[in-house]
């Protein structure tokens, strides 16, 4: 499978070019188009426990959307639903790739998705607990609102990142929550900021320049249902 990315950073879209027979995986509703002949199915993957766990706790959809090339192949396009930026990141067995919840977009059949717990540290810092794991070995295209970043930490080395901008990080890359300002919460309130990750090198940590609970939380201050 090949993947193309165009119109980024903005508004990205990723095109995976299949082969004759080969299939790819997306977040249900990822789809904007498809050459013509490529087979759709929808399907819990990895069975309904499995896939409850994914959708209940993780943040993605219970059913996944499986796309497979006809005999003369063929090319799915998928694009998040938010404006922002794309990136396709290759996992390997040997290094997995966590997720935050609503970030994958699509990847490689041979790529395993489960929900990690991530501890009250992540549950805390907004993302309910719980972590999607990529595994395995193959392509993963991950979405994010706003531009994408992706800063590699040395081993020891440190970032401070926002919770609400984490995209995604490699396995082996640690973190802890903290408040954004030292001292008492009355500090973090009066700085503007609330809760931020520290991770820990080595490894890559995808973040995004904008906020989604931010657009939420402005677009409940502005709309007509949130002032009845």
């Amino acid at each position: 499978m090949e993947i193309t990315v165009r119109h980024a950073p903005s508004f990205a879209v990723a095109r995976a070019s299949l082969a004759s027979g080969e299939s790819v995986k997306a977040e249900s509703g990822a789809m904007m188009a498809t050459s013509d002949g490529v087979h759709i199915e929808a399907k819990m993957t990895g069975g309904l426990v499995k896939s409850l766990r994914r959708s209940m706790l993780g943040g993605e959809s219970l059913y996944i959307t499986s796309y497979t090339a006809p005999a003369e192949g063929g090319w799915v396009d998928v694009a998040a639903h938010l404006p922002g930026d794309i990136v396709v990141r290759d996992v390997q067995p040997d290094r997995g790739l966590f997720i935050s919840r609503g970030s994958w977009l699509c990847s490689e059949q041979s790529i395993d998705l489960d929900t990690k717990w991530g501890g009250f540290k992540s549950m805390f810092g907004g993302e309910g607990g719980f972590l999607v794991r990529a595994s395995g070995q193959g392509h993963v295209i991950l979405s994010c609102y706003g531009a994408l970043d992706i800063i590699t930490l040395a081993p020891g080395e440190r970032l401070v990142l926002d919770s609400g901008h984490m995209v995604a990080y490699d396995e082996g890359v640690e973190f802890t929550l903290r408040r954004a300002a030292a001292g008492r919460t009355i500090q973090s309130m009066k700085s503007g900021e609330g809760w931020v990750f520290e991770f820990t090198g080595p490894g890559d940590v995808m973040t995004q320049t904008r906020n989604p609970d931010a657009l939420i939380g402005w677009l409940t201050t502005v709309l007509p249902f949130s002032r009845a």
